[in-house]
């Protein structure tokens, strides 16, 4: 004998039923939006890479520019010579900014300079190019050169570097500065041995970001660093070098195929440089 059970479901209400409703508005709403954001960003990638993938070869790597072909030898050369560079000035001085504000920036100095480096975060980065260009290449006499390159780029990173660094220290629990202070420890040996130790990670990853801002850079180089076709000669004045970010700046107007292969290419190697970077610092911070 089998006996049929009905289940009545319950209606929804009308206040139910426009939840709902606006619910899957906003989905619609919200994935149209990601689609606005990533979809530029992939046909750029997918664009670059092709016609710069296209462009490579081993003549690429091995032969300086040459007018507007040729290869991006000296380039290549120039971006590392002027990123490494301004990291050695603005890697000490990021950091130890980052250190003062964290430990002894409770004062007016301290907010005085977290107000200058918001407001320097915010100039544009060609403001700073012109400024440079007047102290360096012209009152000082420097020419366009690579000291006057890597200085422009390391005051531009150096309040990234700061503050990073300074939220990274914070994080440092109160508790082994004062287990420090217990055993007798200086406050330079507690700084240096035990708080910058334990936010290495944190200024490690502010470190790779601000490399990732120098190689990315174009508008300050223009002003200090000039343009060369040669090799670097080794001269931190009156000596002007290449970089890529210039060729990818400079050689897609021209009217020729080479020079927007070339465009195409340093545009594929900076991309990849700035990837790369930010995948270690996702690393960095995974691991920590």
């Amino acid at each position: 004998m089998s006996a049929s059970v009905s289940i009545n479901k319950p209606r929804r209400s009308a206040q139910e039923l426009r939840r709902v409703v606006f619910s899957n508005i906003g989905w619609v709403a919200c994935g149209f939006a990601l689609l606005c954001v990533i979809g530029p960003l992939v046909d750029i990638v997918v664009d670059i890479a092709y016609h710069g993938l296209s462009a490579f070869s081993p003549l690429l790597f091995t032969t300086v520019t040459n007018g507007t072909a040729g290869g991006l030898l000296n380039a290549i050369e120039g971006t590392f010579v002027i990123s490494i560079g301004a990291m050695i000035i603005a890697v000490p001085v990021g950091v130890g900014a980052g250190i003062y504000l964290s430990e002894y920036g409770n004062n007016k100095l301290g907010s005085t300079i977290r107000f200058l480096s918001d407001v320097l975060t915010g100039t544009p980065s060609i403001v700073l190019g012109y400024f440079s260009y007047i102290v360096f290449v012209i009152s000082l006499g420097w020419d366009f050169s690579v000291l006057a390159g890597a200085i422009t780029i390391a005051i531009l990173i150096v309040p990234y570097l700061a503050r990073i660094t300074e939220l990274a220290l914070r994080q440092v629990p109160n508790t082994m500065r004062e287990a420090g202070f217990a055993l007798g420890a200086t406050e330079p040996t507690v700084v240096f041995k035990i708080i910058l130790p334990g936010a290495a990670s944190g200024v490690v990853t502010g470190a790779l970001l601000a490399l990732a801002i120098s190689v990315g850079e174009t508008a300050p180089l223009i002003y200090t660093a000039g343009w060369s076709n040669y090799l670097w000669n080794g001269k931190l004045t009156h000596s002007p070098i290449g970089y890529l970010t210039y060729v990818i700046w400079s050689f897609i107007d021209q009217p020729y195929a080479e020079s927007h292969a070339l465009a195409y290419a340093a545009a594929f190697l900076v991309m990849m440089v700035v990837l790369a970077i930010n995948v270690g610092v996702r690393l960095t911070v995974r691991r920590a």
